[in-house]
């Protein structure tokens, strides 16, 4: 079957599914497209850290290579099925509150209304609860959490503003309501290999021990 048609059969299947358990739909999808995401993000880094041949005098000076984490990845993806509900009912609300369509409204300007509150009052909480969704299921006590809170949530939030309002727009002005969500996830694959690697890169910061 060619890819459009690929394509569609899959989006008519989804759509299917939305319509008879939706919380269910969001919650398999997300937690799968969370868990891809992951999976990208940990297979660049082992490929990046591969170094070239080295020089046999300094070979007990090499770093261990990293290796595969599905822990990590089993983690992104409970995350996305936690999440995937939330976002859902956060788009059901959007939609209800601040259509698209108004009688003499401008379409734009609702669409900029609906990224404002997106970007204001999602974004911020999702990162908030990845931070502290992360630093629990990593076994950390509620001061490495904070930690955790201190070292990225200012650096991802910065990241997020830089790019998600653009995708949102895009989202919102174009895409009907069952597959908003799912745009959302699909685009945010590349966003979660960021956070995947910003989680990593400080938590190795954050365990490294301190000298006096």
């Amino acid at each position: 079957m060619p890819v459009p048609g690929l394509i569609g059969a899959f989006a008519k299947v989804y759509t299917s599914n939305f319509e008879r358990r939706p919380v269910p739909t969001l919650m398999i999808t997300n937690g799968a497209l969370n868990s891809i995401g992951d999976a990208v993000a940990q297979t660049s880094q082992i490929l990046l850290a591969r170094p070239s041949v080295p020089h046999p005098d300094t070979l007990e000076f090499q770093p261990p290579a990293p290796t595969y984490d599905p822990y990590r990845t089993l983690r992104f993806a409970a995350f996305g099925v936690a999440i995937g509900p939330l976002v859902g009912v956060w788009m059901k609300f959007l939609e209800r509150k601040i259509p698209l369509k108004v009688p003499g409204g401008s379409t734009g300007v609702q669409t900029a209304k609906r990224v404002f509150m997106d970007q204001f009052v999602l974004s911020l909480s999702q990162l908030a609860l990845f931070v502290a969704a992360m630093g629990y299921m990593e076994g950390r006590d509620t001061n490495g959490v904070k930690d955790k809170f201190s070292d990225r949530l200012s650096a991802a939030l910065i990241a997020n503003w830089k790019v998600w309002p653009l995708v949102q727009a895009v989202n919102f002005r174009l895409m009907p309501l069952p597959f908003i969500t799912q745009f959302q996830s699909t685009c945010g694959i590349a966003w979660t290999v960021y956070l995947s690697v910003l989680n990593a890169r400080d938590d190795i910061r954050l365990d490294k021990p301190t000298t006096a």
